[in-house]
């Protein structure tokens, strides 16, 4: 092995430890044909952590997460948000990467087949959570919104840097003609860093960009959002690519990162071994692309496609094949070129 990658594994709730076990194969075929060591250390988050030890966090959990500056965490339960907020904060990660791309073999809902990325501002806006209420009966609250120039620039340099790889084109999404202030900044400081990027710009009213991309998503490729926009948008988006169940996240802060798949634990079908690994193994593709080893990403990005191309398939996507099954067809596809 040329080099050993060390991350926190989060096996999360529900099928989150099917996901996350058919994930680790494909990354041992990763280390196989790449030479790349793979050292998860299994930590503790989620529905079960908070039954056993009282918070769905342990802090020994934190400690790791904050030394490894990585981690890869599978679906989480009903206390998904305190585990993924706290993680955001304490390893910093400024802005939510959501790719939606309609997969071989899957229909997307809109009838158009969707390859666009969403970039969403992480640590401000509506979710900074501070809101105050009437006391005494609670019939008046408000919240407040948080938007600086510091972090506009951070997610938008972010966004032009995505771009810069695809098509160099950014949609930022706003309403500045209600919100003039904070979207107002978010716009402003937004087209100033993209533009001085050389990135071709171009604006929508957050209501407009919902229906256009259901209406024509192919105008779409970038989209840069503030965090409440992002948040509705991405899950709108990976729906309409075939299905959320599918879509991939990263979570991206100064050399840290949180990678995951977008959808929940799924209780109902936990434990008998029929849950979709792909948006956890695409989570992992993200992975290796944010620690510098994209021949690697790549590989397992085009395994998952071309294994789907061919008709291999869980039960949701129509087929019949189990989790690890599907986890063998992709795994075999990344190690075809490894010589024995």
């Amino acid at each position: 092995m040329t080099s050993v990658v060390r991350f926190c594994l989060i096996e999360g709730d529900g099928i989150g430890p099917e996901v996350t076990r058919a994930t680790l194969r494909v990354l041992e075929a990763v280390s196989r044909r790449f030479g790349i060591g793979f050292e998860p250390v299994l930590c503790e988050a989620g529905d079960e952590a908070a039954r056993r030890r009282g918070t769905p966090l342990p802090e020994e959990t934190l400690r790791k997460a904050r030394e490894l500056r990585v981690v890869l965490k599978g679906p989480v339960g009903e206390t998904a948000g305190e585990v993924v907020t706290v993680l955001r904060r304490e390893l910093g990660t400024f802005a939510a990467v959501r790719p939606a791309k309609t997969l071989p073999g899957v229909k997307p809902r809109c009838g158009k087949s969707l390859d666009l990325v969403i970039v969403r501002e992480l640590l401000e806006g509506l979710y900074v959570q501070t809101e105050y209420t009437d006391v005494v009966a609670g019939d008046f609250a408000v919240a407040l919104r948080v938007a600086s120039r510091r972090e506009v620039e951070r997610v938008a340099r972010l966004a032009a840097r995505i771009a810069k790889e695809r098509k160099g084109m950014v949609a930022v999404v706003h309403k500045a003609n209600v919100l003039r202030h904070t979207c107002g900044l978010f716009r402003r400081v937004a087209l100033e860093v993209l533009r001085s990027e050389g990135i071709h710009v171009e604006e929508y009213y957050v209501d407009a960009a919902a229906a256009l991309l259901v209406r024509t998503p192919e105008r779409f490729d970038v989209m840069l959002t503030p965090n409440l926009f992002g948040d509705i948008l991405s899950d709108l988006a990976a729906e309409l690519s075939g299905s959320l169940g599918l879509s991939p996240s990263a979570n991206i802060g100064e050399g840290t990162g949180i990678f995951e798949p977008v959808h929940g634990a799924a209780f109902d079908i936990a434990g008998i071994g029929i849950a979709n690994p792909t948006a956890m193994m695409l989570a992992a593709a993200m992975m290796l692309d944010f620690l510098g080893y994209r021949e690697a990403a790549r590989a397992v990005e085009k395994a998952v496609e071309d294994a789907l191309a061919s008709g291999a398939r869980t039960p949701d996507l129509g087929g019949n094949l189990k989790t690890m099954e599907f986890a063998e067809e992709v795994a075999k596809r990344i190690e075809a070129t490894v010589q024995h």
